[in-house]
């Protein structure tokens, strides 16, 4: 088993831009490490305290394959000089990959958390 990152900022707070960047994000993370939602254990969900409109695991949850997908939402903790309006994702996943191959995923202004992963 492996965990695969993902984040991706929103620039406000609604459930559509909420629902549309998780969707984003977790697109791209299946693609990039050519992942089948069957091989998923779980997906856990982070939001920073400014994203209130809707839960990112409802973004999920819209997308094919993910309705036996156990999914879960948690509050990010409220961290002084912390990115805002970010939703963060962990996919744990059954895969033959090692984690070198593992390609983490950070969309708009969460490239800023991991630059060094950002750019692969």
């Amino acid at each position: 088993m492996r965990g695969i990152r993902g984040a991706i900022t929103v620039e406000e707070n609604t459930a559509e831009a909420v629902i549309t960047a998780t969707q984003e994000v977790v697109t791209a993370m299946l693609e990039a490490n050519e992942i089948a939602t069957e091989d998923i254990g779980a997906a856990i969900f982070s939001a920073t305290e400014d994203i209130t409109a809707a839960f990112p695991a409802k973004g999920a949850r819209a997308l094919p394959g993910f309705d036996m997908v156990p999914l879960f939402d948690a509050r990010q903790m409220d961290v002084e000089g912390a990115l805002t309006m970010c939703i963060r994702v962990l996919l744990l996943v059954d895969t033959d990959k090692k984690q070198k191959e593992i390609k983490h995923i950070y969309r708009g202004r969460a490239q800023n958390l991991r630059p060094d992963l950002a750019k692969s």
